[in-house]
């Protein structure tokens, strides 16, 4: 990363209000962007743009390299003449904003994205066609594998629900798919073309959708900082397709899943349930898979954020069929020897370490072998009992931090910054208060400058006025959303990756606001 100071705003597509039933790349993105622009931002971060499947979750999705269907803006669509203004039309119950309901959004949406592929296929003009064609051509070395994986899996999943059982793939598909037999394939492939097409115009429609925003943003001088989750789905293209690059049974189920262990935030830590790689065997073709795998994600952002970038020093390994992660142990993962190679064959790419948790010396050796940029987020400076026992040099801290390194006020899987200062306590309140405004003060003092919302102000101010190179603030904390706008809770169900803000909110005196910042400290210049 270059060392220039920048900023920007932490966003994902999916929370824009504005398009029916979920945030999309249509024109509310653009309008993001154009307030982006006026707000003197040069960065925009995004969560992972892969199609989601159990939980909604962006860092779970049925591929890393495929886009989200549920982000395609069906206007758009019509307007190209890829798809029936009638067909596109939601019925009442779908809203325009308000939070998104998945499940509402996947019953109405993804037909409609069947039958606007039908007739893409049928009525686009010889020059879609060709351009169409050719995205096939380029992108084949992923696009026919998901494509297969999602006509199987749609098939399989709705006899598994009829049947009421398991419908993950190496739990109900036969043999020769499961163990994703070329033979097989073909010839599943050649008896449902007509499914396995649409799968392939609909991410068509997402390449088109998905590169015009991108080269609006790169226009208006905004850089795009996508998200790696390191670990890829259990029911995804990614581990079907490449089974031998996985620790996996004969039947394709995991030995060992991915999650981490019991700390100061959980007695029996965190199960994730991702598949582990099989590291030695990824190294026999130097990391191919994964170096596709950056390719392809550069090909859609600017700069990458590695999520659980600590996994590549060693990972938290969990015997499949546990129900916590505390019977796991420490496995070495492959340390620089994968990044020697990604350097060796891509040279030195734009990645931002998420190195958050409980990080060791080999992690920060490895993280800065390659100076990448670690993350810095506001909400974990401000613990009491460690400004008792050490002082303020809590590496959190703004007057901490070293220049190469990104600052946040809080991340996707964090409160909002106001929804956590309304439920700190008086003491942290009165911590963080005097911090921000560099006096003294009472309790009750702070509390009233948090309740206003000076105080969440003056955290922003923070992080903007830091040595930190790049600082993102996510749009929840410039709106001054509680906990209703929080993205995520980690381990739990129900409301997450649900929000969606009304784009009214993006205010020229907010854009002023945060442009003066930006300027006075000497970002985006």
């Amino acid at each position: 990363m270059k060392a220039n100071r920048t900023s920007g705003v932490l966003a994902h597509p999916t929370s824009f209000s504005g398009s029916a039933g979920i945030g999309t790349l249509g024109l509310p993105s653009y309008k993001f962007i154009d307030w982006l622009a006026e707000a003197g931002q040069t960065l925009w971060q995004i969560l992972p743009l892969g199609p989601t499947g159990y939980g909604d979750s962006p860092y779970a999705s049925f591929s890393t390299f495929a886009g989200n269907p549920l982000l395609i803006d069906l206007d758009d669509l019509a307007k190209r003449g890829w798809a029936d203004a009638d067909s596109i039309v939601p019925p009442d119950w779908i809203k325009f904003d308000g939070r998104v309901d998945f499940g509402g959004v996947v019953y109405w949406k993804n037909p409609v994205l069947d039958s606007a592929a039908d007739y893409f296929l049928k009525n686009s003009s010889s020059d879609d066609k060709a351009a169409y064609q050719a995205f096939k051509k380029q992108n084949a070395a992923w696009l026919d594998n998901y494509a297969s994986f999602m006509t199987i899996k749609a098939f399989y999943d709705k006899k598994a629900a009829e049947e009421k059982t398991a419908g993950i793939w190496f739990k109900y598909w036969p043999a020769d798919l499961r163990s994703c037999d070329p033979s097989a394939v073909a010839k599943w492939n050649a008896d449902h073309e007509q499914e396995v097409e649409r799968i392939k115009a609909i991410q068509f429609f997402f390449a088109q959708q998905w590169g015009a925003l991108k080269k609006y943003a790169a226009e208006k001088k905004i850089k795009i900082i996508g998200d790696i989750p390191i670990f890829v789905a259990p029911d995804s293209a990614d581990v079907w397709g490449n089974q031998k690059l996985f620790q996996l049974e004969e039947d394709g189920s995991p030995k060992c899943v991915a999650g981490v262990p019991p700390d100061y935030f959980s007695a029996t830590g965190q199960l994730w349930g991702n598949p582990l790689y099989d590291w030695d065997e990824m190294a026999k073709d130097c990391y191919a898979w994964w170096l596709f795998r950056i390719r392809r994600c550069l090909s859609l952002v600017d700069c990458v954020r590695v999520d659980h970038f600590r996994a590549f020093e060693a990972y938290w390994s969990v015997p499949y069929g546990e129900d916590t992660a505390i019977n796991g142990k420490w496995v070495p993962g492959p340390n620089r020897a994968f990044f020697d190679a990604i350097k060796k064959q891509l040279g030195d790419i734009p990645i931002i370490a998420e190195d958050l948790g409980v990080i060791t010396d080999g992690v920060r050796a490895l993280r800065d072998a390659f100076s990448f940029p670690g993350m810095k987020v506001l909400q974990f400076a401000f613990n009491p009992d460690e400004i008792k026992q050490n002082g303020m040099v809590n590496p959190f801290m703004p007057h901490m931090f070293c220049q190469n390194c990104v600052v946040y006020t809080g991340t996707h899987d964090n409160q909002t910054m106001q929804g956590w200062l309304d439920s700190a306590s008086g003491e942290v309140i009165k911590i963080v208060a005097q911090y921000a405004f560099g006096r003294e003060m009472e309790e009750k003092e702070a509390r009233a400058l948090s309740d206003s919302g000076e105080l969440r102000k003056a955290l922003i101010k923070a992080a903007i006025a830091s040595a930190a190179n790049m600082a993102v603030i996510p749009i929840q904390d410039i709106l001054g959303a509680g906990d209703e706008g929080r993205m995520n809770a980690p381990s739990t169900v129900g409301t997450n990756w649900t929000w969606r803000f009304d784009l009214a909110g993006l205010t020229a005196d907010r854009a002023r606001r945060l442009a003066f910042l930006s300027a006075l400290y000497g970002r985006n210049i």
